[in-house]
């Protein structure tokens, strides 16, 4: 019996953003100290949500956002919150479990 796989693409997945929250708070907690995990996960919310318009939106270019958040990608912490706001994202600070 031969199996047959096809490519998974997360991006196709994230429809609402509800869909996006809890894909982003699984990766926060799947993440732990690994910042190239959670820089792949914003860069997958990004396809998700049109990486050229949100290139128009930061005022970065759109190679410049596929190359900051990929997995080796060292974006700024400005890239990341212009791209987090841009998205309809932030970021908040709580009191470690």
């Amino acid at each position: 019996m031969v199996v047959k796989t096809v490519l998974w693409d997360t991006a196709e997945h994230l429809k609402s953003d509800e869909d996006i929250r809890l894909y982003l708070e699984a990766c926060m907690e799947e993440a732990g100290d690994d910042p190239a995990y959670l820089l792949q996960a914003l860069g997958t919310v990004a396809r998700a949500k049109n990486m050229s318009q949100l290139a128009r939106d930061t005022g970065l270019t759109r190679e410049g956002l596929y190359k900051a958040l990929s997995p080796d990608g060292n974006p700024r912490l400005g890239t990341v919150l212009k791209v987090a706001k841009a998205l309809g994202l932030s970021f908040s600070v709580k009191p470690a479990a």
